[in-house]
């Protein structure tokens, strides 16, 4: 994850995946992440190996989402999770939402409801929507940015704004920013 979109390289990423067994990580265990390329997921939902999707959302509201995301502008959202609720009709494995906590840009009460919202989908017709849906949290790691880190209890709050409803949350462990590791500072340390 943060290396680039896997489903502009589908091949590649799918001839890898066959190997991983060999090493011991099984198909079940494996995620692709995508920032919503449609048309990657669409390919990788007629993979016979049961691998799991990951999506990175970080916003519900479109305008939000194509600011942070400019993908947005080409696979807007409602067309994105339209296409991870196909995918998991037909692979019926659950999808992961990655969601970057970000001080007062993504993270308020409002846009956890809004997110909610667009995770439950429509009120009628099995499987119950947020059964499809599992949201991973992620608090923001400092780089040379200019966001900040949301605060443990805006994510907290956020986490239970979207419990309350139904929807499945975690929040990811954050390792390695004492190093500047974490995830994002990697990529943006030379030298």
């Amino acid at each position: 994850m943060g290396m680039g979109e896997p489903l502009l390289n589908l091949d590649a990423v799918l001839a890898a995946c066959e190997r991983l067994p060999d090493i011991g990580i099984t198909h079940r265990r494996t995620a692709i992440s995508t920032v919503g390329w449609i048309p990657g997921i669409e390919r990788l939902a007629e993979q016979p190996m049961p691998l799991r999707l990951a999506l990175s959302l970080h916003a519900a509201d479109e305008a939000l989402r194509s600011e942070l995301m400019p993908v947005n502008d080409r696979y807007p959202l409602k067309d994105v999770l339209d296409a991870c609720r196909a995918f998991y009709a037909r692979k019926h494995r659950r999808i992961f939402v990655e969601y970057v906590m970000l001080a007062g840009v993504n993270d308020r009460y409002a846009q956890a409801l809004s997110l909610a919202r667009a995770l439950s989908g429509p009120s009628s017709g099995p499987p119950a929507q947020s059964s499809i849906f599992k949201v991973n949290l992620i608090p923001y790691n400092p780089t040379d940015s200019v966001y900040e880190g949301s605060t443990r209890e805006s994510i907290a709050a956020f986490r239970a704004a979207l419990e309350s409803r139904g929807i499945p949350v975690t929040v990811r462990l954050t390792r390695g920013r004492d190093i500047d590791a974490a995830c994002g500072q990697l990529a943006a340390r030379t030298g």
